[in-house]
């Protein structure tokens, strides 16, 4: 087991930067093309801080930029598409089984008189 109570510490100070620093990293930021967060690793800074320093500048990142920008409409297609739907047409359905013979016959209401004759030849 290692003893640390012996062993202080580095105590952290709060780093300053001169507005000349913050200017000219802001500046580079406002590039098209340039990644804030590259510019910040390369100097030493967090990005958070750089778009800080950018928003307090009134610079926006070239990426929020890119989102600005309009784009093309987006054309959508309608919610419901329109079908054509056939009218029904009552029809008179009759299961007749003869013997091992089994005869369905689908006949439109309209014509349930030649039905009627129809079933009655068929039956004798």
């Amino acid at each position: 087991m290692v003893d640390t109570m012996g062993i202080e510490k580095p105590k952290r100070c709060k780093r300053t930067h001169s507005s000349e620093f913050k200017d000219e990293l802001v500046r580079a930021c406002s590039e098209p093309g340039i990644s804030v967060a590259g510019i910040a690793l390369a100097n030493g800074v967090n990005a958070n801080l750089l778009r800080k320093w950018m928003l307090a500048r009134g610079v926006t990142a070239p990426s929020l930029r890119r989102q600005a920008e309009p784009k093309e409409p987006v054309v959508r297609a309608p919610e419901f598409l329109p079908v054509a739907i056939q009218p029904s047409v009552p029809e008179i359905r009759i299961e007749a089984r003869r013997g091992s013979t089994v005869v369905k016959i689908e006949w439109p209401v309209a014509a349930a008189a030649e039905c009627t004759t129809w079933l009655r030849g068929w039956l004798k």
